[in-house]
């Protein structure tokens, strides 16, 4: 499906080649086997091949197998002498099974043992923070950083979907199968969504069904009051409950695979069940009776804090709130309950722990929430791959050894990113902030995946059609450009898991105090002795005692709390020697010079890449380059002059600090 002056992203027709030149067979009934069945039909008709009438003359066969034991969406490749064969129990297996083989290229025909592939996590969704109406402050995209809304513009829904359809493409080949299309600050205006003009939702989800992609719609909990005319929005009472029962059966008169509801409630202002004396539970609950009937999931965000606290407090963390709010809420929670859970306890910083709540509700289906825009991580400007930041989080044991990995604990919840995408013509506005869209989703299939394999595997895909003047010069200018991606824009932006130190608002460019004496809640307590916030049991706010052992153990105590989390869990002098050997105050200048040093050598080694690539792409990639190597500078001399004012000490190495 290509579109005129939109990137093909990692589905260029040239990717299509070796399924198209051969004779096809597909075979089955139902939407998303049409959908394959198009696909073919396109790809044979550009590069050659035929749709062979019968599976005995065919080379590639896409079956389905009533007998089969894949499960919904999985499916065994085999391939032999004569024929590869992907076979699928349901539709939306064979559709994945034919992007897998679309993504091996000649690899699929080449004799091998039989595979089958299921994914790990059922739930594998995006939340777009898109605004139906421009806000005056958020924009067309709370958090965007490609352009407007894809869904959405002049505050109706579009009139032409035929890009929504060729995005559900994109995710499907990737794994996605879920997907909110509003943001989750719903505002009063937006609410009419879930009533008379639910209709732009269900034109929305006619496009995403083609490609197997559930819609879901974030609710306001007040939705009663502004668009129900109730006097009251109260968990418990029946009117209340009458109307959200309502409310979900004409949702689904409409959209029959509708998927459920996401919801912020009394988070950063947005109301829920608190003004009524009522629980999260209480609130989840009530949403979660009326679409129970439906089939429906609620995805109730544990994004709850205290957002309005007194910086010289230093008993009130804002990291252990979700902890203490969520956790003596543990089996409370109807089944059809999703609690969504940010990674960290923060907010999606370049370098947190991982949040303590993913492992504490064993009797509640949990959901990991990622970031795929890149709010704190170069907001799409800077190059920020963040796949192995992801593995990190996805592999890690909250009972320590021996215990299951976060990405297996979330397979009864799933995973949940927010998106990065907008109607920029290269989809997210960095052409290779696509490749965190893609990882993100083969993640969600796979937790346990190569991080940089999978970045290999977008590189391949994405640059297809330009593998051939000097396909290794190009290979290894990627990996050299992406794999230490994310290494580096740590190591220009906050230290050793501090965080923030950002502009106030939108986030961008380094400012060490912006958020110092805010309500936020986000403090690093830099003074002339030392940096750092105690978040220890014994001196601290309690926060390390939330974790199971040996976990609490280690993040205790400076002397056993790893190098990259310690400024998050400790107040530390400058000279604190860390396990590396250099001290904090030299680490952070070592680092910033570093950081900026490694964004210069990327830079050159793309401008290398010239001639290798379309002219836009590598034309776009390297203006923003530009822009990354000014921010990078930016925050190296921002951050070292600041600590060594606040320290006195200088620099070991004797460099200029501005």
């Amino acid at each position: 499906m290509t579109l005129e002056g939109i990137d093909p992203a990692w589905l260029p027709d040239e990717a299509l080649r070796r399924v198209g030149a051969r004779r096809v067979r597909v075979e089955g009934e139902g939407l998303l086997v049409d959908t394959v069945r198009a696909e073919v039909a396109r790809a044979v008709a550009e590069f050659g091949g035929s749709a062979a009438a019968d599976s005995s003359g065919c080379d590639l066969l896409l079956t389905l197998r009533a007998d089969g034991d894949q499960g919904p969406e999985g499916f065994t490749l085999t391939r032999t002498a004569r024929r590869t064969t992907v076979t699928a129990a349901a539709p939306a297996g064979l559709l994945h099974g034919f992007f897998h083989v679309v993504r091996l290229g000649e690899a699929a025909f080449t004799e091998h043992p039989e595979q089958t592939h299921r994914p790990a996590l059922a739930l594998r969704m995006l939340d777009h923070w898109d605004n139906v109406d421009v806000h005056p402050v958020m924009g067309q995209v709370e958090r965007g950083y490609a352009g407007g809304s894809l869904f959405w513009k002049d505050g109706r829904a579009r009139g032409d979907l035929t890009r929504v359809r060729a995005y559900a493409r994109l995710l499907a080949s990737c794994g996605i199968n879920a997907l909110a299309v509003n943001n989750v600050n719903v505002h009063a205006s937006e609410t009419r969504l879930l009533t008379d003009r639910f209709g732009e939702v269900a034109a929305i989800a006619g496009e995403l069904r083609h490609y197997g992609i559930r819609t879901h719609l974030s609710v306001n909990f007040a939705a009663p009051l502004w668009a129900g005319g109730l006097d009251t929005a109260d968990p418990l009472d029946e009117g209340v409950r009458a109307w959200w029962r309502a409310a979900a059966d004409r949702v689904y008169a409409q959209v029959p695979d509708f998927g459920g509801f996401v919801v912020k409630a009394d988070s950063e202002g947005q109301p829920g069940p608190f003004a009524y004396g009522r629980s999260h539970a209480d609130g989840a609950n009530l949403l979660a009776e009326a679409l129970a009937p439906h089939g429906g999931t609620v995805h109730w965000r544990a994004f709850v804090y205290d957002h309005k606290q007194d910086w010289r407090d230093r008993t009130t963390d804002r990291a252990r709130a979700a902890y203490d709010h969520f956790a003596p809420l543990d089996g409370q929670f109807a089944d059809n309950v999703v609690l969504q859970v940010k990674h960290g306890p923060m907010d999606f910083q370049v370098r947190e722990p991982v949040s303590p709540v993913i492992g504490a509700l064993p009797r509640t289906r949990v959901a990991v929430e990622l970031q795929v825009t890149q709010e704190y991580t170069g907001q799409q400007r800077h190059v920020c791959a963040l796949a192995p930041m992801w593995s990190q989080v996805l592999g890690f044991r909250p009972e320590g050894d021996g215990g299951p990995a976060v990405g297996h604990l979330a397979a009864r919840g799933g995973l949940v990113a927010v998106s990065n995408v907008g109607d920029d013509p290269f989809w997210t506005g960095h052409p290779l902030a696509q490749a965190n869209l893609y990882t993100y989703g083969r993640l969600a299939w796979d937790p346990d995946a190569d991080p940089h394999r999978l970045l290999d595997e977008w590189a391949e895909s994405t640059f297809t059609p330009d593998l051939t003047a000097d396909p290794e010069r190009l290979r290894s200018g990627l990996r050299a450009v992406l794999h230490g991606s994310w290494a580096t824009y740590e190591k220009y932006t906050a230290p050793l898991g501090v965080g923030f130190m950002v502009q106030p608002g939108h986030h961008y460019g380094p400012n060490v105090d912006g958020y110092e004496y805010s309500p936020w809640g986000t403090y690093h307590f830099a003074d002339r002795d030392g940096i750092g916030v105690d978040r220890s049991a014994a001196t601290g706010t309690g926060y390390a005692g939330q974790y199971a052992k040996p976990w609490s153990e280690l993040y205790e105590t400076p002397a056993t709390c790893p190098d990259e989390l310690l400024l998050f869990f400790h107040h530390v002098p400058y000279g604190h020697v860390l396990h590396s050997g250099s001290t904090v105050i030299q680490h952070i200048y070592d680092t910033h010079f570093e950081g900026v040093e490694e964004v210069e050598a990327a830079r050159a080694v793309w401008a290398g890449l010239e001639g290798l690539m379309t002219p836009a792409r590598h034309a776009r990639v390297s203006g923003l380059y530009e822009e990354q190597l000014r921010g990078a500078r930016e925050w190296r001399d921002q951050i070292n002059s600041y600590f060594l004012r606040k320290s006195g000490i200088p620099d070991a190495h004797g460099r200029r600090i501005y």
